[in-house]
């Protein structure tokens, strides 16, 4: 554990030190919210999850031993609280199903959005060793010295262990089917991984999960006063926010054990609500003599009647205005959609036979952001084409399972040889773009077996994605890493000697290590894509 992490914990358990736990608790409140929050989908519970965890905290402070990192403990007592207000079952098939929109219209390389989903389970499920250099590295941004000092180590030996644990969170994310360089996932959790905790959240959270751990002799009426400020119509608002949701089956009911804390801070509210009901009563009193008043003003009000008609016109004007920017939202989207039609017909080469099963749908979704450049209607086109390839490949993988059922598990050497298992017999042009190839062909999917379904070439080498379909699934990459990869790969290691083995935030920044034209032009590709992506 970091030596000042330690002294303060000690602190606490010794003297019953507020000011040393909301110390902590200001350290880590920003690691411990995201965690939840990835995980929960909801910024009250998230908020509600990191109580719970930093009153674990006060509870077993005395218990921890001082060579644990608190980063690590914390980030696994996060990660499972939160996983025990989601339904098992319900979690699974949410991911499940982000995993199968993902496969399905993925036209982009993997970034925050598809690994935001399964970072805290993949962080989790490292070892000791490869979790805490992420966690120390990446979630609370150390310096690789720093990252030394708090595991007892060099810093060189500290650069070698995260580069070790980076490649070992992107093996797992790729057998999720998130395929990313390290490059790529560095850059993404460094700049998304943990968020700015709501304002407030640290300071309750240290005087309620503080008074949940300190010794009795501890607590004072001041540090009570402090921990059940929540108003009784706070609670209520919770109460029922949980129990709408578990209504419509995503969370689950909270532990037995905080419900039995929380009965036992609404009794204890009872007993001063008695003494509030006697203030009401004579309050009461006083709002009859107000009422006296506030009569007479009225009097004076009804001399605003016109200032009053004016604020109800300009609500109306306001309204009327609002519902005119949805309706020119609405029309500018639909004529991003026919420009879109419009720039596939007459680009040569664009279109593809899959483009027959693309819907309304699609199109609408394609054409949802701003088409401003050439590289933005190349983007858009690409995610038209592969809308069509992802059905087309949904329909491969179930003609492939009916096959190789049928033929002791053997896959088919040819793809006519799957024409009798699809629903309706695909087109020739269709398959004539798909070819068996070698496993190794996609190295990032692991779909099982030696061969693999894919494409044959990409329409678009910047922005289309490349599908791979075997008998464990199918799933896609982009046609632009594979083909740059080796290309680049002397870029980047002469990047990373020079600063010291970091990857750069930017690919600009590369700029300066190309030497050749076949490197150039790579990177040119690199910049257009992300251009387009920003």
């Amino acid at each position: 554990m970091k030596e000042d992490d330690w002294n303060l914990l000690r602190q606490y358990v010794r003297n019953g030190s507020e000011e040393a736990f909301a110390t902590l608790v200001n350290r880590h409140i920003n690691l411990v919210y995201s965690v939840a929050l990835r995980q929960v989908g909801s910024r009250p519970l998230a908020e509600e999850v990191a109580q719970s965890v930093f009153t674990d905290l006060a509870r077993n402070a005395n218990h921890l031993r001082s060579d644990a990192i608190l980063t690590s403990w914390l980030h696994r007592v996060a990660y499972r609280t939160a996983v025990d207000v989601i339904r098992k079952e319900s979690r699974r098939q949410n991911r499940e199903q982000k995993a199968m929109e993902a496969a399905s219209v993925n036209t982009t390389t993997p970034d925050w959005a598809r690994i935001e989903p399964l970072l805290n389970e993949e962080v989790e499920s490292l070892d000791d060793a490869n979790r805490t250099v992420i966690l120390l590295r990446f979630f609370e941004n150390k310096s690789l010295r720093e990252v030394g000092e708090a595991l007892g180590i060099s810093e060189d030996a500290a650069q070698k262990r995260v580069s070790r644990a980076v490649d070992r969170l992107r093996e797992s994310l790729s057998k999720r089917g998130v395929a990313v360089g390290a490059g790529g996932l560095v850059v993404a959790i460094s700049a998304n991984a943990v968020q700015a905790a709501p304002a407030g959240l640290a300071a309750t959270i240290s005087v309620s999960a503080a008074l949940a751990g300190a010794p009795a002799a501890a607590t004072t009426a001041t540090t009570l006063t402090k921990a059940i400020a929540m108003t009784t119509l706070q609670k209520a608002l919770v109460t029922a926010t949980i129990v709408a949701t578990a209504g419509a089956g995503i969370y689950e009911a909270r532990e037995a054990s905080n419900l039995r804390d929380q009965v036992r801070s609404l009794q204890q509210q009872q007993t001063l609500l008695a003494g509030q009901i006697q203030q009401l009563q004579s309050e009461r009193n006083d709002a009859a003599n107000r009422l006296a008043f506030a009569t007479d003003e009225n009097v004076a009000l009804k001399a605003d009647s016109a200032e009053l008609s004016n604020l109800r016109d300009e609500v109306a004007r306001l309204n009327a205005a609002s519902t005119n920017s949805l309706t020119l939202a609405s029309q500018a989207w639909l004529e991003r959609v026919a420009e879109l039609k419009r720039r596939m017909e007459e680009t040569p080469g664009a279109k593809i036979p899959e483009l027959k099963f693309v819907t309304n749908e699609d199109w609408l979704d394609a054409g949802s952001k701003d088409l401003n450049t050439d590289a933005d209607y190349r983007r858009a086109l690409s995610r038209i084409r592969a809308a069509g390839e992802a059905k087309v490949a949904t329909m491969l993988h179930k003609a492939l399972a009916a096959y190789m059922q049928d033929h002791g598990h053997q896959m088919p050497s040819d793809l006519g040889q799957l024409q009798p298992f699809f629903d309706d017999p695909l087109d020739e042009a269709i398959l004539d773009r798909w070819e068996i190839a070698p496993k190794d062909t996609v190295k990032s999917l692991r779909l099982g077996g030696d061969v693999i379904i894919t494409q044959k070439a990409p329409v678009d080498d910047v922005f289309d994605q490349r599908f791979g379909v075997g008998p464990n699934g199918y799933g896609t990459c982009d046609f632009l890493s594979g083909e740059t990869a080796e290309t680049m790969m002397p870029v980047w290691e002469a990047y990373r000697t020079a600063h010291n083995g970091q990857y750069p935030s930017d690919t600009a920044l590369l700029e300066p290590y190309i030497t050749t034209p076949e490197q150039h032009a790579a990177f040119e590709k690199l910049m257009l894509y992300n251009s387009a992506m920003k």
